[in-house]
């Protein structure tokens, strides 16, 4: 197992819109991870509209003045118990970070945002070759495997 080193001086801030000059790299990071062509311009404008829109929670670690990562919540809500739940759709750590807490830290911040804010829980999806699958399970997220999980695209 890697171990990981804390950094001592990081924190974690939910994100406003005065943060997106230091979101915009980590989401246009993101999005390459996953294969997506970079463009700063676009990830840019995407921030903005989901600060305006209010339709996100994002939290981005610092140390000092350096973002380190975030990650990004969306609101949704369960029929069937009748609560609030969140989707952590997007979570990235810089590769100068990786190993060192940040992405831990990051899960464990938006754990504590949901139990405030009396929700259900929180879902992820990840790719089958994530090596992150390893960071998940041992924070206690559990893989489904009781339900199945389709997706219609236009």
């Amino acid at each position: 197992m890697k171990e990981s080193f804390y950094l001592p001086r990081m924190k974690i801030v939910q994100a406003t819109f005065e943060n997106v000059k230091d979101l915009a790299p980590l989401f246009d990071g993101y999005r390459v991870f996953y294969k997506q062509p970079s463009d700063l311009e676009k990830a840019t404008h995407f921030l903005t509209q989901r600060f305006q829109k209010n339709d996100s929670v994002i939290f981005i670690a610092y140390e000092g003045a350096s973002a380190l990562g975030f990650t990004q919540l969306y609101p949704c809500f369960s029929s069937v118990s009748m609560q609030r739940t969140y989707i952590l759709n997007d979570l990235f750590v810089t590769s100068e970070a990786r190993g060192k807490g940040v992405g831990e830290a990051l899960m464990n911040k938006a754990k504590a945002f949901a139990i405030s804010e009396g929700a259900k829980g929180l879902t992820l999806e990840t790719d089958v070759t994530n090596p992150a699958q390893k960071l998940y399970e041992r924070l206690g997220w559990i893989k489904d495997t009781e339900v199945f999980h389709y997706t219609w695209k236009v």
